[in-house]
């Protein structure tokens, strides 16, 4: 019985080699991700084009800023991934460390602009300050950007595999930080909104749609951080290499594709024509 075991582990590692070590799967994976990113970057632009068409009198709100970084996001994955030949052999490698890892820092901000609408809304309906949410998401992200750009200049003067270890660290950081916001605000208003009145008008739909986006966005970024935490400590769990296609198929499928084109759908809903105090531009 242990021999066969011992023996069918050794056909499935081998077979793990041969797909990771295939020139065949590595374009098939890389260019079949690349085909999904820009389906879901011309989603969010078809959907952003119908938000401004419905009311040209708004400039630029929450909704139209999120789906304008979602096509920016997932288009830039594109690209990416459509060049995956040159992105991940580029030298010296903190260009391949940063081409990979800046869509995930802009990931991490268009999401966690979700976060700041619900915290503003939250925050109205308990009568407390919303003056200071905006600055501390800008704060909090400038800071982000600021450690993460450090991090890549230190790597190309010097390229440290300590450092190296540091930024993976601190991107697994981020996304814990995002999954904590969407779990602490998603969670607030969720049950805010079940403590109202059973006939309240799109009570159902609002609690469906906020409860739905929390999920999703909180387990995307805790498989986020989990992952990205792994490959910092174990090189054969790296998604910055070419041979490991299944490993980044299964990773950008899990926490970018199937979050993103879910959330856009379930927030596919157009703004009203009339003015609506729930719906302002962004001062």
């Amino acid at each position: 019985m242990m021999e066969e075991l011992s023996l069918a582990t050794g056909r499935l590692l081998s077979w793990w080699d041969e797909i990771n070590e295939s020139e065949k799967w590595q374009d098939g994976v890389f260019y079949f991700l690349c085909a999904a990113y820009a389906v879901v970057s011309s989603v969010a632009l078809v959907q952003l084009i119908r938000i401004q068409v419905r009311v040209p009198e708004y400039g630029w709100t929450t909704q139209k800023v999120f789906h304008f970084m979602n096509f920016i996001v997932n288009g830039v994955r594109a690209v990416e991934f459509g060049f995956h030949a040159q992105v991940f052999l580029f030298r010296p490698r903190v260009f391949t460390l940063t081409l990979l890892d800046l869509p995930g820092l802009l990931f991490f901000s268009t999401y966690t602009l979700l976060v700041l609408f619900w915290a503003e809304i939250y925050h109205q309906a308990r009568n407390l300050p919303t003056n200071k949410l905006k600055i501390a998401y800008l704060c909090v992200n400038i800071v982000i950007y600021v450690v993460q750009v450090c991090l890549w200049i230190y790597l190309w003067i010097n390229d440290n595999s300590i450092i190296e270890l540091v930024g993976k660290i601190f991107i697994a950081a981020v996304s814990f930080i995002a999954a904590f916001g969407f779990l602490v605000y998603g969670g607030r208003l969720f049950l805010m909104l079940r403590r109202f009145p059973i006939e309240s008008k799109g009570r159902r739909k609002k609690l469906h749609e906020v409860g739905s986006v929390t999920a999703i966005c909180f387990t995307c970024f805790l498989i986020r951080c989990f992952v990205v935490g792994l490959s910092a400590f174990d090189a054969e769990a790296s998604l910055e290499v070419l041979d490991h296609p299944i490993l980044d198929l299964i990773y950008y499928m899990l926490t970018e594709i199937l979050p993103s084109a879910l959330v856009l759908y379930i927030l596919r809903k157009l703004p009203p024509k009339r003015v609506s105090a729930q719906y302002h531009p962004i001062r």
